[in-house]
């Protein structure tokens, strides 16, 4: 029998949207927690997306339709509120508002409900749009990524999202962890500006503003970006003088002993190193240079990675999907599908053992 998870207990509603609420949840419920999804009438609208766009967010939960826009779905909010842990939403302030989604509406209910608002630049902040790919561009993140010589260039992924769901799951935690009820803020905004951090620190204390570098380069370490081999790509991270020495027996290359020459010498270190990668392929190159302690990766798809990292996928249901990145010692989840619309058939709130909140 799977041990309890290290969340077992604590009971958390949510009302999400699409990815960001959604993903934040989900961690949660991996790890334990009861999550109740709850669901507008017809269903969120991710599930229009697609099936396993919704199960790859929304596994481990429970769905409960409700109408919050009714009298009666916002007294059966109610009564969950009193008998839950937190609640998480993403949507626009005003919308939050508009539904009774914050603590000084819901603290009637329980003074220890935990109320985290997820929006693009916070509960004050307006309804402007901010979806991931705006927030991105707004930030700074498009124009420090890509070729110097080629447009903006946005991530093949939701980072910011994906990010702000992680720092959405810590604040609620903490705010539980305290004891005490309350308000939490996190903003898509916010948690990319911080993800920014010794770029915008470079900025803000010694003027030093972003630029583009071929190839992903770091903009402090060298060599640390792509470079092409005689066949794929190597993600190549030298960070010290000790991985320098390692990759120069490897390579046959010497000079540039110290990190500050290397940095000082950009040109010169990426010219001697793209020669010698030239040498041998990426894939040959990373097992050469792995068992020496080097940071190196062949460049691969994301099938080719998966295929590669079989631990790493889980089945939920008839879902095939990546599971948790938290790992606890002693406990597995149990991974279920995600719910069925509405499929949370609960019991009468007098009826249910009330959430333990002695923590």
């Amino acid at each position: 029998m799977t041990p309890s998870g290290p969340l077992s207990g604590i009971r958390v509603l949510e009302v999400g949207v699409m990815l960001a609420g959604p993903y934040a949840t989900m961690l949660l419920a991996d790890l334990g927690a009861e999550v109740i999804k709850i669901e507008p009438p017809g269903g969120e609208i991710s599930r229009q997306v697609g099936e396993s766009y919704f199960a790859s967010l929304n596994r481990n939960k429970r769905s409960l339709v409700l109408d919050l826009t009714s009298e009666a779905g916002r007294a059966r909010l109610g009564e969950l509120v009193a008998r839950s842990h937190a609640l998480l939403v993403n949507m626009k302030p005003s919308a939050i508002r508009r539904l009774g989604l914050t603590y000084e509406a819901l603290r009637r209910y329980n003074e220890r409900i935990v109320c985290v608002a997820m929006t693009g630049f916070g509960l004050d902040g307006g309804d402007d749009p901010a979806f991931d790919y705006v927030i991105q561009a707004a930030t700074g993140v498009a124009a420090m990524t890509g070729d110097p010589d080629g447009p903006p260039t946005l991530p093949g992924y939701s980072s910011a999202d994906n990010s702000t769901g992680l720092a959405a799951a810590l604040g609620l935690l903490a705010q539980i962890v305290s004891g005490r009820g309350g308000q939490v803020e996190v903003s898509l905004r916010d948690v990319m500006l911080s993800q920014l951090n010794y770029r915008a620190a470079a900025w803000l204390n010694d003027g030093a503003e972003p630029r583009r570098l071929p190839f992903g380069a770091h903009s402090y370490y060298v060599p640390a970006q792509l470079f092409a081999t005689a066949d794929g790509y190597l993600a190549l991270f030298i960070t010290h003088d000790g991985f320098w020495r390692s990759f120069c027996a490897e390579a046959g290359v010497s000079g540039f002993e110290t990190m500050a020459e290397r940095a000082a010498r950009r040109d010169e270190v990426l010219a001697v190193v793209s020669a010698a990668l030239q040498r041998d392929t990426a894939a040959n190159w990373e097992a050469r240079l792995r068992p020496l302690g080097i940071p190196a990766a062949a460049v691969r798809t994301l099938p080719e990675a998966l295929r590669a990292t079989p631990e790493a996928v889980v089945d939920a249901g008839r879902f095939r999907l990546v599971g948790s990145p938290i790992r606890v010692a002693g406990y597995r989840p149990d991974y279920r599908p995600p719910p069925e619309l509405n499929e949370y058939a609960e019991q009468p709130a007098a009826e249910q053992p009330a959430a333990d909140q002695s923590s």
